[in-house]
């Protein structure tokens, strides 16, 4: 079965745009690796729940929304093999340095996950 990795960060809402710019340049560089699937989901129906929820995990802020992000892989083996080339690839280095990231990376919550139902 497939292996997903998964991302949950808070965006400032004046950088949704620049967020999706960013996203979009990255998906290619993944799927170009060998990534089966690159997903990006904005916060559409997330409330804010009593004990945990999407906008707690982040510790949102009230200018801010939810990105809720998946990547595909074959396999772990192949996740594996895909970021290692990935992190060393130049355009996304390009891409995260500096102060022009449109989102808080330092409360960026990610995992990766085996898939238990494929349906």
């Amino acid at each position: 079965m497939v292996y997903v990795d998964g991302f949950i960060v808070p965006v400032p809402k004046k950088n949704l745009a620049a967020y999706r710019t960013l996203a979009r340049k990255a998906g290619r560089i993944w799927k170009e690796y060998g990534a089966l699937e690159f997903k990006e989901c904005v916060a559409d129906d997330v409330k804010v729940g009593k004990w945990t929820s999407f906008p707690r995990s982040v510790k949102r802020k009230p200018n801010e929304t939810v990105v809720f992000s998946y990547i595909v892989y074959k396999s772990r083996r192949d996740r594996d093999r895909i970021n290692a080339k990935v992190m060393k690839d130049p355009r996304l280095a390009k891409m995260m340095a500096g102060k022009d990231m449109p989102f808080d990376g330092k409360r960026m919550i990610y995992g990766g996950f085996k898939t238990i139902v494929d349906l």
